[in-house]
């Protein structure tokens, strides 16, 4: 268990207000002159000692993330984006941030714009949590008449300016890429990759994207120290994180505990456990819909965090644990989940576009006891033409779940599938094959 003194977020559940004078009770906006003044180096260095890893998702190094812009301010201004638009089910992390600890947000904005040389930081947020970005936009306001921000921000000599910008709800526009498209007004299509933000990003100058959870603990380590922070948690999956569980718990709930700690203690101590009791639970979706489920005897030992879950062949992905339990169909909810991202596709890459409608279809038929055995083979030879053949990670992530599904409840679709097609049972889903000239063939 996290102790209490070692916790980012003590505001998590609104217990002691959200407002600016609140949040500088809590530390908020403590040191910040003297951190800048310390210079970018040192604010980098202490964040790559520190083991940072992106909270967003990919868990990469948020140190090296930051040293890859430039280090001179060249003809181009460099730019600082943060990524609140978090779409990905199963995650509500970044929204109960920004609702009771926006101060901690835009600290980290201005010692991250300092860092990378910005005077200008563009939040992105999901269009959905429209209520969520008033409260972020009176937040800042607060910040601004108490000259944390604007024109010489914090007595440090740094100008930084925040501004707010809102998606349209599109899931894609969470790939950093898409994102920045989206951002200069352009449909929300992922970029093909080299040349990486960091050299050319938003409007073709360099640009650090990174979530709003990687962002808002930045302060915190540099005020306690990266030592601090790499004592908790695992080696490389160091610090603390946001955990959002859903699904079939009788205590859904956001709580901030050490990265590694076991999957069973966060649904049993912080979620009130299983509806039905363990027993009862058949798989745990770890880390948001884009990542595969892990069945009941790989939960019992599991830690969360991201080294442990990849040799499990899952993901952390951004720690939003779905909790699964026998009442449901396990085969209808991975088709939930696969037409969810048949919906979201970009449709810039064509496995992507066409293969996310085979396998929803697929799952679709397999859960009403439609397909054949041959369709499972089918299934996950799809999976792994979409995987690693599109331009950013949506056809890894769309693919995913369902080779989660087929890894760990083969049998389960087995038992529901068939020799030859059910031609005469009507569907909504039409079959790969055409299905009038098999019923003609029948005849």
């Amino acid at each position: 268990m996290l102790k209490d003194e070692d916790r980012i977020f003590k505001n998590l559940y609104n217990d002691l207000g959200w407002d600016i004078d609140s949040a500088l009770k809590r530390g908020d906006w403590d040191q910040t002159k003297e951190i800048i003044q310390k210079g970018r180096d040192y604010i980098i260095n202490e964040i790559k000692n520190s083991e940072l890893r992106g909270r967003g998702g990919a868990g990469f190094p948020t140190g090296l993330k930051l040293s890859f812009t430039p280090k001179q301010l060249g003809s181009k201004p460099h730019y600082l984006v943060i990524n609140a638009d978090e779409s990905e089910p199963g995650t509500c992390k970044d929204r109960d941030i920004i609702r009771f600890e926006p101060q901690k947000l835009i600290e980290g904005c201005l010692i991250t714009s300092y860092s990378i040389n910005s005077h200008i930081c563009y939040i992105y947020i999901r269009g959905e949590y429209y209520r969520e970005g008033q409260r972020l936009q009176e937040a800042i306001d607060q910040a601004y008449k108490k000259k944390l921000i604007g024109k010489n921000a914090c007595n440090s000599g740094w100008d930084l300016d925040i501004y707010i910008h809102y998606g349209a709800g599109a899931y894609i526009c969470g790939e950093e890429t898409a994102l920045l498209e989206s951002l200069e007004g352009k449909k929300g299509q992922p970029r093909l990759k080299p040349p990486f933000p960091a050299l050319v990003g938003l409007y073709g100058c360099p640009t650090i994207v990174n979530n709003v959870e990687t962002i808002s603990v930045i302060p915190t380590i540099l005020k306690r120290g990266s030592k601090w922070f790499a004592s908790l948690g695992k080696p490389k999956n160091t610090g603390t994180k946001i955990y959002c569980i859903s699904g079939n718990v009788n205590n859904p709930c956001n709580v901030e505990e050490e990265m590694g700690v076991p999957l069973k203690e966060l649904i049993e101590k912080h979620a009130g456990g299983v509806v039905g009791g363990w027993n009862n639970l058949l798989a745990v979706i770890p880390g948001g819909s884009s990542m595969p489920l892990l069945p009941k005897n790989i939960c019992e030992t599991i830690t969360m965090d991201f080294d442990s879950l990849i040799k499990a062949k899952s993901g952390l992905g951004t720690a939003g644990i779905v909790v699964i339990n026998k009442d449901q169909d396990i085969i209808k909810c991975m088709a939930r989940i696969a037409r969810f991202y048949k919906h979201e596709s970009c449709g810039q890459c064509t496995p992507c576009r066409e293969g996310c409608g085979w396998m929803w279809r697929m799952l679709e038929r397999m859960s009403d006891g439609d397909a054949t055995y041959k369709e499972i083979d089918l299934l996950y030879d799809v999976t792994k033409q979409i995987e690693g053949h599109t331009i950013c990670a949506f056809g890894e992530g769309a693919s995913w779940p369902v080779q989660g599904l087929l890894r760990h409840f083969k049998k389960e679709i087995e038992k529901r599938c068939h020799e030859e097609p059910m031609v005469k049972k009507k569907s909504n889903i039409p079959y790969l094959v055409d299905q009038h000239l098999l019923e003609k063939d029948n005849a």
